[in-house]
């Protein structure tokens, strides 16, 4: 019997986290040897999982709706909850893009041959085991679930407490899964309790979890970085840019920067900021101020941009604060400033920005390839929308977060960043001199 259904969030919290700790440690050895037929197996029926209880699954996300409506919830973290019929469709994909990616584990590259006789390589690996802790999302429970799943790692999830029903309902799919491939339910685990303490104690079990990867406000990830035991996959905001460089095709840059600002207000990859080249200025504020004061977004401006922006009938223009050059709006406001140059956009950006996405929009090849190589984030574009900067749309298959750390992985997390590296010396005898 699985030992799953002896883990009761009844226990004390400290007690009852070990336990979860114990468990999942245990289950990482076996998923570290799995079969790729058996990962791919478990994935695939996860997949038919989410799809013939879709129903379900909307019932009890209708629940998790309605209390956070009552407690207040922003907005934006209500329509992260959301799990559409789209959105249940996408994880359903997800979990069978999943399963279609070649399997990294035991893959072995880079084997020298030494003068000694001895080769050298390094193996792919999984980490072990992660901590998981996310806000509002419901479908990072089956990202997580099924990128732990294919890199042979075990993790634990702590999801808000705004989406709990919505998250009991998925893991119950993803254990099923599990145990119809013959892989130990406990290898993705749920935190039952939505005690806050819980949180602590995932941070500080060095023991048991490998890295921690928060996903949700600048809050709880400040928290998690400050208090945590263990490593910490992160990042902390994400103001992303689009520029609009002095050479530039006008019809491109309205549609690209319309959608990486308005396709969707409430992901981290978002556009938050505008520069434009003083060339350019006159040409394209006026038309794209047009198409965000038809769809009501706020323009928080530099004297130049204002002076051009307010012009633009039904916009919204206000003045700029040195706060807007930092802020993830996570809403329908964007900040525009008017820069003399390049370099300008360059040192804007590596300022203020958050080292998560940035675009360049320009038909100007030097300079775009001057932007990507200087600006400092984990993902820097060429003539397309931020909104890009996911690991499903780079074909990750999903992603478990964006990282803009340096170490150990940068950009959508997906696969390979659950993975380590480890030497194998591979040998006929040989011994040291």
């Amino acid at each position: 019997m699985s030992t799953a259904t002896h883990l009761s969030a009844d226990q004390p919290v400290e007690q009852y986290m070990t336990a979860v700790g114990q468990a999942a440690r245990a289950a990482a050895t076996t998923m570290a040897a799995a079969s790729t037929a058996a990962k791919n197996q478990a994935l695939l029926a996860l997949a038919a999982q989410i799809r013939s209880h879709a129903g379900e699954l909307k019932a009890r996300n209708e629940s998790d709706i309605i209390a956070a409506e009552k407690n207040g919830l922003a907005a934006p973290m209500v329509d992260r909850l959301r799990l559409t019929d789209k959105v249940i469709e996408t994880m359903a994909e997800s979990c069978e893009q999943v399963a279609a990616l070649p399997d990294p584990i035991g893959e072995i590259t880079n084997v020298r041959r030494r003068p000694t006789g001895i080769s050298v390589g390094q193996m792919r690996v999984p980490i072990g085991v992660f901590g998981m802790i996310y806000e509002s999302r419901p479908n990072v429970t089956i990202e997580a679930a099924s990128l732990a799943i294919k890199s042979g790692n075990a993790c634990v999830l702590r999801g808000g407490s705004e989406a709990i029903h919505s998250n009991l309902a998925l893991w119950k799919l993803v254990q099923a899964a599990l145990t119809q491939a013959g892989l130990p339910a406990e290898a993705v685990q749920l935190v039952q309790t939505t005690d806050r303490a819980a949180v602590g104690q995932l941070i500080t079990m060095p023991q048991y979890v490998d890295v921690i990867i928060p996903r949700g406000g600048k809050g709880l990830i400040e928290r998690i970085s400050a208090e945590a035991r263990v490593p910490v996959i992160k990042h902390l905001d994400g103001n992303c840019h689009t520029y609009v460089d002095a050479e530039v095709d006008l019809d491109l840059a309205v549609k690209v920067t319309d959608n990486a600002k308005t396709q969707k207000y409430s992901p981290c990859n978002a556009t938050e900021s505008l520069l434009v080249h003083v060339q350019q200025a006159e040409s394209f504020l006026p038309r794209i101020g047009a198409v965000f004061a038809a769809k009501g977004v706020e323009m928080r401006c530099d004297l130049r941009a204002k002076a051009i922006l307010g012009k633009v009938a039904g916009a919204q223009v206000v003045d700029a604060t040195e706060q807007d050059w930092f802020e993830e709006y996570l809403a329908p406001v964007i900040a525009v400033k008017v820069v003399d140059s390049l370099d300008e956009a360059i040192a804007h950006i590596n300022r203020y920005g958050s080292h998560h996405t940035d675009a360049i929009l320009s038909t100007n090849h030097p300079n775009a390839m001057r932007f990507i190589r200087e600006v400092d984030s984990s993902s820097v574009m060429i003539n397309a929308s931020t909104r890009f900067a996911d690991g499903f749309e780079y074909g990750l298959g999903a992603e478990i977060g964006i990282s803009t750390d340096k170490f150990h992985a940068r950009g959508p997390v997906g696969l390979e960043g659950l993975t380590s590296m480890k030497f194998v010396v591979l040998g006929q005898g040989e011994v040291r001199a």
